[in-house]
Parts: C-alpha cells; structure tokens; sequence
C-alpha cells in the first residue's frame, strides 16, 4: 500500500504555497503570513490548529522559501540537550555560510517553562527561526516571551471542499499518488470521506489509501470506490475533544446560541457535545449559570428548570439524560433574556472595591426599636437602608415587566 513504506499524505505533501490548500484566512492574498513567507522577513511561527490541516507542510514550505536548513524535533521526545546542539549548529551555520535554520518543533506545548526559555535568546538573535506546532491554544500553554517573538497564526479544519479537492489530486497525480491505479471514485463516496474526516486531510487521504488497493479491480482493470467501500475505509471521527480548546469553543458556542434564543444552534452544539463524550453535570451546571446571567426575572422559571434539569441529570445519568438537557436548552433559548441581575450584582461589587465600606445603620442593627416594620405601614414604609446608590435596573421583558411596574410605583408611593 506504501511506497516504500511512505503514505500518501507524506508523498503528497504541497511543496509551494500554490500547491498548498485550504486555510486561506492566513495565507490568502495580502495576508499577514502569506506576505511575509513571500518577502523572507519571517519571524518565529507557531501554529496551531487540529491534526492534519496543514502545519507540517507549511513548515516544510517556508524552510524552501527561505532556502534554510529544517531540523525537525518533537517536543515529546526532545530534551533542552537536543536542542541546544541544534542551535549551537544553527548559529554556526549563520556565521561560516550566512544560511538560516528553522527549528519545526512539532507538539511545542509539551515543552514545559525551563525548555521554552531555552529557545528564546537565539530566535531573538536570529540565529533560528522557530516553528512550532500544537492543536493547544498557545496563549494558555507558551511562554509570553516566545509569543511576543511569533507571529501566531491558527488553523482551522480543512472544509469538505478543501478534502475533496485534495482526493481529487491524488487520484489524478501519476508520479506520487493514485493516478496509475484507474480509481473510479463516485461523489458520493467523495463526499463521504471528506465529511467523515472532520477536516483532516491525512484521515481522508489514509482512507483514499487503503480503499483504493483493498479493493479487487474488475475485468476492465478499473478499482470502483464506491460509498460501501468509502465506509468500509474511514471510521467517522469527532471533531472534538474534552481536554483541549475546543471543548470551550463549542460550550461558549452552546451558551451564546441560547443567549441569542436560536434553539437550532442551540440544540446542534449540545449533540455535538454529548456525542463527544462530554460530561452532562458540565453542560447542566452551565445551564443553571445561564438560567441567572442570561435570563434572570425575565422569567423566574428559568432557574427552576435549569436546577430541576441539574438534579435529574445526575439522578438518570446519560444516555437518557440527553433529553432532560434538550428540553431545558429549548425552554431558555426560547425564554425572553434579561441580565439585569447579572449587570446588578457586578455593579454592587465594583462599588465595594471602589469605595469605603459603609456601617450598618443603627436602625438596622439586630434589635433596633427604631426599624420600621414595613407590614405595619401596609407593606411598604420609606426608610433609610444605608445605601443611596442605584444598582438594579429592571427591564421591562417578560415577568421582570412586572418588578419594574411595582418598583416604580414604589417611587410613586414616597
């Protein structure tokens, strides 16, 4: 199946920018990297986005553009060790032939501190130009002082289109791919993989790979790679994953869907989570947050559910759980939005660190006679609570239309 034991997506590899496809938000006209690989004013890079969308590849083709020397390392198996004999060869080279090195440091957030702090005297200097790689936000896992010496550029998944052009490269390419084989390959089966492989285009092409010579040709010598053997050649993947920067993505994306009272959306990122395998208290707990931040006095009930859906998610368990969490989602995209308590709450809070902190009023002191009893004046008496300032502003939606008539009237009584 391998030529030499090299898959497909290694002998394919883009060797140029023209070659290369996909993530066009980086490296589309103008943009910021692709105009400086073109100019070979390249600062240290560090890329990160999911597996199989690109980065190694561009790696490679930047150290072509330059026409530098490319030491790989992974930082799983590297130690501060290796990669000083590799700058101490760098800054050698720089001096005796004035070529530059890129250092491709492929999981760089394994690095921990120390590591990182040893890269960073010679990508100043320029003695090398650092490319380092992560499906991990670097904002949470890389020292300042090497990002503020990167330009930082994320990957995104390759889209269906962007997979199916690059099957359709491969089956053509005679010299590296699958040209001479006489692959007869329907769309669907085109489609199926390129969905299948959630943007990853080392999957799809690995499943080009084993389809195409796992299956018997016919009379003709024509290999026909239909959908049955597209699903006999890729296992579906999910695009996500409990630990990593995704798992906030699409929580944040869950959150702002019912905020924005699109129940589709809404319902769409729970699925996607669930199917991931996320945990249902998780998703529960950020549902109650919502029911208060979001909703509030808008409608009271809100809050009542999201704690009911709480318990009865940790009382079912899943998979049945699933659907207590898609009622409640429905329930708060579709209950009118109120933040009045959130806004509030922040406010007070702001106060108190702003300002001296007040003492309670004598009148209001445990056992005070001087407290007036509001059930005595008819349930509502004017006072002095100790506080003159305004915090809570209700909104005239929902159920909270109607603490705002009763407290206006308030105003009206004194």
């Amino acid at each position: 199946m391998k030529e030499n034991g090299i898959p497909l997506a290694a002998k394919l590899r883009p060797q140029n920018l023209e070659e290369f496809v996909g993530q066009g938000h980086i490296l589309g006209e103008g943009r910021l990297l692709k105009r400086a690989i073109i100019s070979k004013r390249m600062s240290s890079l560090i890329l990160w986005g999911p597996a199989g969308c690109g980065k190694t590849s561009l790696g490679f083709i930047v150290a072509k553009e330059l026409n530098a020397d490319f030491e790989y390392l992974n930082a799983a198996f590297s130690s501060v060790s290796v990669v000083k004999k590799i700058i101490e060869k760098a800054r050698s080279r720089v001096q005796k032939e004035g070529r530059k090195t890129i250092v491709f440091l492929d999981e760089i957030h394994r690095f921990n501190k120390l590591q990182q702090e040893s890269l960073v005297p010679d990508t100043e200097t320029g003695n090398i130009i650092l490319i380092g790689t992560t499906i991990y936000n670097p904002y949470y896992y890389l020292i300042p002082s090497l990002l503020s010496r990167s330009i930082v550029a994320q990957f995104r998944p390759l889209s269906k289109e962007d997979i199916i052009v690059i099957l359709k490269k491969a089956l053509k390419n005679k010299d590296k791919g699958l040209g001479n084989l006489g692959v007869q390959i329907t769309n669907k089966a085109l489609e199926y993989i390129a969905i299948s492989c959630a943007g990853d285009a080392r999957g799809a092409l690995a499943a080009l790979e084993i389809g195409s010579f796992s299956t018997r040709a016919s009379g003709d010598g024509k290999i026909m790679f239909d959908l049955e053997v597209a699903k006999e050649s890729i296992q579906k993947r999910s695009f996500y994953d409990k630990k990593n920067t995704y798992h906030y993505d699409t929580i944040s994306a869950f959150i702002k869907s019912i905020r924005g009272s699109n129940v589709d959306s809404a319902l769409y990122w729970l699925a996607k989570m669930l199917k991931g395998g996320e945990d249902a208290r998780f998703i529960a707990r950020r549902l109650v947050i919502l029911a208060s931040e979001d909703i509030g006095n808008a409608n009271p009930f809100a809050l009542v559910l999201a704690t009911s859906c709480f318990k009865a998610v940790e009382f079912v368990g899943m998979p049945e759980a699933n659907l207590t969490l898609a009622q409640t989602a429905i329930y708060l995209a579709s209950s009118p939005k109120s933040n009045s308590a959130y806004l509030a709450i922040n406010a007070a809070s702001r106060y108190l660190e702003q300002e001296e902190t007040k003492e309670v009023p004598t009148h209001l002191k445990n056992h005070s006679k001087d407290y007036k009893y509001p059930h005595s004046f008819g349930g509502y008496v004017e006072q002095d609570y100790g506080i003159n300032r305004k915090y809570y502003f209700p909104k005239a939606i929902g159920e909270e239309k109607k603490i705002k008539d009763f407290l206006d009237s308030l105003k009206r009584v004194s």
